[in-house]
C-alpha cells in the first residue's frame, strides 16, 4: 500500500486498519517470528532518522525487548539476520531515493536482502541446507504442537486424515517459505514504516489507501520467468525457484487486483468485507485466482489510469 502519485482528494481515512492488515499478512505468511520483522526495521528507522518524543522512545525500547527475547537457537539468529538485511536495505533505499513509491522501496529491499543472503549461503558450503532444515524443523514442530494442543482441548485425538492434511500443508509451506517470507517481510517493514511515523507524531497516513497499490510493471517478467521454470522442469532446484517466484508475484498481483476492484467500486462496505472473507474461506483459490488475473491485466491495461482520464 502506498501513496498514489496521481492527483486526488486528500485521504482522510484511518491509517491503522491498513497497518493492522499488513501485520495480519506478516503473521499469516511468516515462517519466523512476525514481531521481529517489524521490530528490527523499526529500530533501524529510529536509529537513522532520529528518536523524537516519548512515544518513539518507548516504541524503541519495546522493539529492543522483542528483538533480544527468545531462545537463542539457530533459527533465532537466522530470523534476526534476515530482518536486519531487509531493514537495512529499506533504510538505505529510503535515504537514497525518498521519492520512490513505498511498494518499490519494499520490493527493492526484499530483492537486495535475497541477493545478499543468497550469495552468502552459496559461498558457504551447506549453508542453504542448514537454513532449509532449520525452517522445516520449526514449521513441522509448530504443526505437531498445534495438533497436540487441539487434541488436548477437544479431549480426543484428531483424525489421521486431518493430521495428514496439516502435515502436507506444512510441507508445501516449507517448499515456498522463501516467497512467503518475502511477502511477510514487505508487510512487516510496511508496518514498521507506519509505526515510526505514527509514534513520531506525523499522523497515520504513512500507508496510502489499498486502491492506490501498484508496483513496477516490469516485475511481470519475474512471474513469467517463474512459470517457465515450472513448465520446463530443469531440475528440482530451478523448479523450486520458479514456484517461489510464482507464489511471491502471485500474492502481489492478487493485492493489485484487489486495489483495482476497490478503485472501481470506491471501497468496500462492511457487507463487502464480510462477503470477501466468506469467499476466501469457501473458495480461496478461485477468489485469489481472479484477483491475480485482474492484477496481471492491470500491468498492460492500466485500468485505474484510464478511468482517471475519462473522469477528468
Amino acid at each position: 500500500m502506498e501513496r498514489d502519485d496521481a492527483p486526488r482528494a486528500p485521504d482522510t481515512g484511518r491509517g491503522w486498519p491498513r497497518a493492522a492488515g499488513l501485520f495480519g499478512v506478516t503473521m499469516a505468511a511468516s515462517a519466523v517470528q512476525p514481531s521481529v520483522l517489524v521490530a528490527v526495521p523499526f529500530l533501524l528507522l529510529a536509529g537513522t532518522r532520529g528518536l523524537r518524543g516519548l512515544g518513539l522512545i518507548a516504541g524503541a525500547v519495546l522493539a529492543m525487548m522483542l528483538v533480544v527475547s527468545g531462545s537463542r537457537d539457530g533459527v533465532w539468529y537466522i530470523e534476526r539476520a534476515w530482518a536486519l538485511l531487509v531493514g537495512g536495505w529499506f533504510v538505505g533505499i529510503t535515504l537514497a531515493a525518498p521519492a520512490w513509491r513505498l511498494s518499490d522501496r519494499l520490493l527493492a529491499s526484499v530483492g537486495g536482502a535475497l541477493a545478499v543472503s543468497g550469495g552468502v549461503l552459496a559461498l558457504r558450503g551447506g549453508g542453504w541446507e542448514t537454513v532449509d532444515f532449520a525452517v522445516a524443523d520449526g514449521i513441522l514442530g509448530g504443526v505437531t504442537t498445534a495438533v497436540q494442543a487441539i487434541s488436548l482441548v477437544r479431549g480426543e485425538a484428531l483424525s489421521p486424515a486431518l493430521v495428514s492434511a496439516l502435515q502436507e500443508t506444512a510441507r508445501a509451506q516449507i517448499v515456498v517459505f522463501p516467497a512467503m517470507l518475502a511477502v511477510a517481510s514487505m508487510a512487516g517493514v510496511g508496518v514498521a514504516w507506519w509505526l515510526y511515523h505514527r509514534l513520531r507524531g506525523e499522523g497515520d497516513q504513512a500507508l496510502g489507501p489499498v486502491r492506490g497499490f501498484r508496483f513496477n510493471d516490469h516485475m511481470v517478467w519475474v512471474m513469467i520467468g517463474g512459470l517457465l521454470l515450472l513448465v520446463l522442469r530443469w531440475g528440482d532446484a530451478l523448479a523450486r525457484v520458479g514456484s517461489n517466484a510464482v507464489v511471491f508475484m502471485g500474492a502481489l498481483y492478487a493485492l493489485r487486483g484487489a486495489a483495482v476492484f476497490m478503485f472501481i467500486s470506491g471501497g468496500l462496505s462492511l457487507f463487502g468485507y464480510v462477503m470477501l472473507a466468506v469467499g476466501l474461506v469457501l473458495a480461496a483459490p478461485v477468489v485469489v485466482g481472479i484477483l491475480m488475473m485482474v492484477g496481471i491485466g492491470d500491468t498492460w491495461l492500466d485500468v485505474r489510469g484510464k478511468l482517471r482520464e475519462t473522469t477528468v
